[in-house]
């Protein structure tokens, strides 16, 4: 990626905002060492670690790591068989302890409900060496301050121990010189310390009252500081014993560096692997705080950003734009007036390509796309004084010519107010013919421009485009909203009737406009005028589509919980009828077996039959109630709404998030597919999303189709009804297209196209691809009880 563009798009401030984000010194180098990939394959890998760090940090609250140095130094040190300092140790103790730390998190995450959903993460969590014996050695060696601790050594503290109890003596000792009658040579009541022994502060006066050895002076000199005689001897043995403890504390030093040396190229593994995964935990943290998300990755050049703004603007000042390049057209022209926002709209499209390229995510909403470019090409400047023109078009073009030699077909080029700064005719010329070259080569080009000429340009040449940035003539402010498929009008007369230019002057300047021209903008304000209708009328049907949907979807649970409640209370009476019936049927089989013994017997006349007494009793069991699930329509109907199959999608309750299942596991748990990432959830944090229910009873609805066709023999005619759910996006739009064909040379008049609801990504590029596709003469959605903005009815030529 050349690196001009990565100055003209102010890549490098974006980077400097993950820096709050990064603990150690190697997470630093990383963020310092970050350049946009031309790799499809490396971008992916990127993005994907992204994703699991923004998982850890959503569900576990990020990576936590303690603030890490350099430890190259004190690596290179160890090579070189030398002994490191307390301090020098403690470096490489906190990379033992993160080590051992982070290799603890992940065993607990894996060990939770993010079993396998971290691959990459867990790949390099997988390259640290944990030395628990080297960890423990160290922690029981040294303090969090490089001091060598009691238990390091036995000799070590038996040194403390003597140096304590011979530091008492003498402190008891000076103490009694604070008291009584010495106190008053004293000029404060205290023992202090110079040059490593005890001393007390003495009048100058009083110096000969307390014999000693002098160890220093006060600036005044009014106060001696010295060290009665009486201590000098304790002081000494105080003196020898440090000198003892001392050279004990640089032996295990020592011994302990000869230890750290043995593991020294696995720390310096470790410290790399921490600064990796620290990197790409701050790239979790600054998404989080820039609310960005995850592009999807296109391998065919496609650009598709909904609702993005600039980073660096920040998401509660910037005008969010959906911006699109490739796929319909390959050429974008932006018009409209100054201070209008086309050149920040370009170097927004330019910015998130090239932080998407390195792994970040992006200020879009979903669902976005991306691809990857081999270089991008930016071409962008403000415009300078009249004196410097000749200069600045000149620099322009220069550059301009540089992006030529080396664009291709992989190439993404951004061109602002192309052609300006000469004459008017001879730049519209020349950015025409600028545009002609970079289409040649098969680029990808976003142009801003001034001239009129380039919008007829935009609308004659194939593959271009043309788009505006809105601007409110009643209130002579922009909008900074980027309407693409409609070229900038001229608002020059407008704007200065609405500051109350005289009439006179704005029929004579009308006089003078080119009919053309004049009629060129008319159209172009009706265009905008109807586009602007149709916006709010979608709003208002989207609306109420939505406020339908709801009403509908409470009406269905409120009937499933009556519906519930009424088989429940059949489900009681029928067992209270039961328990009568069998009360009532032993009492019937006593009876009958009574009559059968008196009948036998010959007591008693025969009155009734056999068979009479066999009817009587099959009466009775007749009363017998069923309450198996099996035969209970309303119970049936609850079950099948929460029956779960693989393909259905879902609800994740606990994450609040979409998915798609996958299949279910032995141990009863689903494994979700969750956009890039996969996790086992229990069924009962399951709901099916509206869309899937609607597609199973559709589904239904087409296998009983099916069936009638198969038995009136029209199994090979081409149906009126094509579903594409559960397709990939590219295959479906490709299934879309082969489908068309077979329609038209069907002579079939109408279609339904199923694309379900989802994430809205399938239906939007359905839409995309039927309004720009020649059979096609209208669409719309259907109808709310047909499946609404799930289907798509079309009307063909």
């Amino acid at each position: 990626m050349n690196q001009k563009v990565l100055q003209t798009l102010e890549y490098e401030k974006v980077k400097q905002m993950l820096l709050p984000y990064v603990q150690t010194a190697q997470g630093e180098k990383m963020v310092a060492a970050l350049q946009p990939s031309s790799s499809y394959a490396e971008v992916a890998e990127w993005l994907q670690e992204t994703a699991e760090a923004t998982m850890v940090e959503r569900l576990h609250g990020g990576l936590a790591l303690p603030n890490l140095e350099d430890i190259q130094e004190q690596a290179r040190r160890l090579q070189i068989e030398a002994s490191l300092s307390g301090s020098e140790i403690v470096s490489l103790a906190k990379v033992l302890q993160a080590t051992a730390a982070v290799a603890h998190f992940f065993e607990r995450i894996e060990a939770d409900d993010l079993q396998g959903s971290l691959p990459r993460l867990q790949a390099k969590v997988d390259q640290l060496i944990l030395l628990p014996e080297l960890t423990k050695k160290v922690a029981q060696t040294i303090d969090e301050q490089g001091r060598v601790l009691d238990s390091a050594s036995s000799a070590l503290a038996s040194f403390r121990r003597q140096m304590a109890g011979k530091e008492a003596a003498i402190r008891d000792r000076l103490a009694n010189y604070t008291r009584g009658k010495s106190a008053r040579y004293l000029s404060e009541t205290i023992v202090t310390k110079r040059a490593d022994r005890y001393v007390l502060p003495v009048k100058v006066e009083y110096r000969h009252q307390v014999p000693g050895i002098v160890h220093d002076q006060s600036q005044s000199g009014q106060t001696y500081y010295i060290e009665p005689q009486a201590v000098v001897e304790l002081a000494n043995d105080l003196s020898e014993v440090r000198v003892l403890a001392l050279a004990e504390e640089d032996r295990v030093l020592a011994e302990l560096s000869v230890l750290l040396a043995e593991h020294e190229e696995d720390l310096r593994q470790n410290a790399f692997v921490l600064g990796q995964l620290d990197f790409i935990n701050a790239k979790a943290r600054l998404a989080k705080a820039q609310n960005a998300m995850a592009p999807e990755l296109s391998e065919k050049k496609k650009v598709s950003l909904v609702q993005a703004w600039h980073p660096l603007i920040g998401e509660e000042k910037a005008v969010k734009n959906d911006i699109r390049l490739g796929g319909d057209f390959e050429t974008l022209i932006i018009t409209g007036p100054n201070t209008g926002g086309k050149t920040i709209t370009i170097k927004t499209l330019g910015l998130l390509q090239l932080l998407a390229q390195s792994g970040l995510f992006i200020t879009v909403a979903r669902p976005s796309t991306v691809t990857v470019f081999e270089d991008i090409f930016a071409d962008i400047g403000d415009e300078q004084s009249i004196e410097q023109n000749l200069s600045t078009f000149s620099s322009h073009m220069e550059n301009i010519k540089g992006i030529l030699s080396q664009t291709n077909e992989n190439s993404l080029v951004i061109f602002d107010e192309l052609g300006a700064g000469t004459d008017p005719a001879e730049g519209a010329a020349l950015a025409m013919a600028i545009l002609d070259k970079t289409k040649a080569l098969g680029a990808k080009t976003i142009a801003t421009t001034h001239y009129p000429e380039l919008k007829l340009y935009g609308n004659e040449r194939s593959e271009t485009e043309n788009a505006s940035m809105v601007f409110d003539v009643a209130t002579l402010q922009p909008t900074y909203q980027l309407l693409i498929g409609v070229p900038g009008q001229s608002n020059a007369l407008a704007i200065a009737a609405r500051l109350g230019f005289s009439k006179d002057v704005l029929d004579d300047a009308k006089t003078m406009v080119n009919p053309e021209d004049q009629q060129l903008n008319d159209m172009i304000k009706d265009l905008v005028d109807q586009r602007q209708a149709v916006k709010s009328e979608r709003a208002r049907l989207s609306k109420e589509q939505k406020q339908t949907d709801h009403l509908q979807k409470t009406l269905e649970e409120k009937q499933l919980k009556i519906e519930k409640e009424q088989a429940k209370v059949m489900l009681d009476a029928n067992q209270r009828a039961n328990e009568l019936v069998k009360k009532t049927r032993d009492e019937a089989d006593q009876l009958i077996k009574s009559i059968r013994a008196e009948r036998l017997a010959g007591g008693q006349q025969k009155k009734m039959s056999e068979q009479d007494l066999q009817k009587q009793k099959q009466a009775i069991a007749a009363l017998q109630q069923s309450d198996k699930l099996e035969k209970n329509k309303v119970l049936q109907k609850a079950k099948r709404v929460k029956e779960l199959n693989a393909g259905d999608e879902v609800v994740v309750s606990s994450y609040n998030q979409q998915g798609t299942l996958v299949k279910k596991h032995k141990n009863g748990q689903w494994e979700v597919q969750m956009g890039i990432l996969k996790m086992l959830v229990d069924e009962d944090d399951l709901t099916k999303t509206e869309g899937t229910a609607q597609a199973q009873k559709e589904k239904k609805q087409r296998q009983k189709v099916k069936k009638t066709a198969a038995r009136s023999g029209n199994t090979g005619r081409v149906q009126a009804k094509l579903d594409l759910r559960g397709v990939r996006y590219e295959a479906a739009l490709h299934d879309l297209d082969r489908y068309l064909d077979s329609v038209v040379l069907a002579n079939l008049s109408s279609v339904e196209i199923i694309h379900g609801k989802g994430s809205g990504a399938l239906r939007q590029g359905v839409t995309e691809f039927l309004r720009s596709d020649r059979r096609v003469k209208e669409f719309h959605f259907a109808s709310a009880n047909a499946g609404g903005d799930g289907a798509t009815i079309v009307t063909l030529k």
